[in-house]
């Protein structure tokens, strides 16, 4: 009989054909899914070439241009024209062209591409999102990648796992957003350093799909291999609106072993922003309206779901961005940029002086629509506010919700929408 086991662990085994495993221990699987985009693919692409054997299997492989999409200048459309040529020349099933796009880790799942029980690398390191629907999905490195194109395998080391139970209910105005700035304002940046995060409780059930991919996104920004929640009915009802394969449901055993379990009250979860430069440095929102603005971005593969453009338009109905801010949404996808025309979000939005976006990576990294100068701020719906990471070294990011960082753009700081 095997070991009692945690979910990653679970999956783990059942790709490794093994009927247990234990953290720590080198394991070879089979992989559902290889990813890449168009930074990414490229160097993966050179890989598989050198090897010399072509892919795998082509409707296992998927390759995303979204970080520079459409391109800003003649490198960017080099490196998507390398990724368009090859996934033409293989007939990758999951090649995702502009005008079909949208951010990689908001278009899987909405597309039914990955689905629970899957075992998935991307090149790119917000791959763990799709452990929102209970798949392990963890980033890699590019020539990772390309081995899993032209092979199907990778190795894993087991990681340990942490378990995170949040019960009760969320303070007005606190989002799925708040949990896991929570969460990683608690641990830390190197919290979950290697360890798969595995999320419970009665405020995680409570939560949208959506809000549970925004949670599993960010798990890298604690040193999260993965981030895991057990498939429910929501989620079976999510995945079956969408895919078209049947998927295996993985759920931990009572008695599985944790390196650690760690208890947070809902009630605790107060709307929260991180400030410069790192994740887990996250104030209330009530102790951060000193705090002046000169952009608000709301998008990105954390925040990019027709649920964050409702909240973000809820914000600004009948309002208008301040003066001197610039309000960039970026709805994460085709479907929900469409989404927000018919539902008239996108009205919302211009009428309140927003710039509307493509979907696109964009900012989110200093790629381009939305780079900061020297010394401005801009509160962030994203993952990341690292040194540089939205443009001058010297310019700040604050990570927050869509409603935080719509009522931010228009009372001209950080506040919180009961403040308009």
């Amino acid at each position: 009989m095997a070991r009692p086991m945690t979910m990653a662990e679970k999956i783990l085994a059942a790709h490794a054909g093994l009927d247990e495993v234990v953290p720590g221990q080198l394991v070879e699987c089979d992989l559902d899914l290889v990813l890449a985009n168009d930074i990414t693919a490229p160097i993966a692409i050179k890989t598989v070439r050198e090897i010399g054997s072509g892919v795998f299997d082509k409707d296992k492989i998927c390759l995303v241009p979204d970080h520079y999409a459409p391109n800003k200048d003649i490198k960017s459309a080099e490196q998507t024209k390398v990724t368009r040529d090859f996934a033409h020349e293989h007939q990758i099933t999951h090649y995702y062209e502009q005008g079909c796009m949208g951010i990689e880790h908001a278009l899987l799942p909405e597309r039914g591409v990955v689905v629970p029980g899957d075992l998935m690398i991307g090149a790119d390191s917000h791959t763990c999102t799709y452990g929102g629907i209970g798949a392990f999905s963890t980033g890699v490195g590019s020539t990772d990648a390309g081995v899993g194109m032209a092979t199907g395998r990778a190795w894993f080391k087991v990681p340990e796992t942490i378990r995170i139970v949040v019960d009760g209910e969320l303070p007005e105005g606190a989002s799925a957003k708040d949990v896991i700035l929570h969460v990683i304002g608690k641990i830390g940046v190197d919290g979950a350093l290697y360890c798969a995060m595995e999320f419970a409780g009665s405020t995680i059930e409570a939560l949208t799909v959506e809000g549970r991919l925004t949670i599993a996104n960010m798990a890298i920004e604690a040193g999260g291999k993965a981030g895991l929640f057990e498939v429910d009915e929501k989620c079976r009802e999510y995945v079956r609106a969408r895919a078209s394969r049947p998927f295996v449901e993985y759920h931990p055993d009572a008695d599985a072993a944790y390196k650690q379990v760690i208890h947070i009250d809902a009630a605790d979860v107060a709307p929260c922003v991180s400030w410069p430069h790192l994740p887990s440095n996250t104030h209330p929102v009530a102790e951060s309206r000193h705090i002046k603005i000169d952009q608000a971005v709301i998008g990105s593969c954390t925040n990019g779901r027709i649920e964050d453009m409702r909240a973000a338009a809820e914000v600004l109905r009948g309002r208008t961005v301040a003066d001197g801010v610039r309000c960039i949404v970026i709805p994460a996808t085709q479907a929900v940029w469409l989404q927000c025309v018919h539902e008239g979000l996108m009205d919302v939005f211009i009428d309140a002086h927003c710039v509307v976006s493509t979907p696109t990576c964009g900012p989110c990294l200093g790629g381009y629509m939305g780079i900061l100068a020297a010394g401005e701020r801009c509160v962030s719906t994203t993952n990341r506010n690292f040194v540089g990471r939205m443009g001058d070294p010297t310019s700040e990011v604050y990570l927050a919700s869509p409603a935080v960082a719509a009522a931010s753009a228009v009372a001209g700081h950080i506040a919180l929408p009961s403040d308009l």
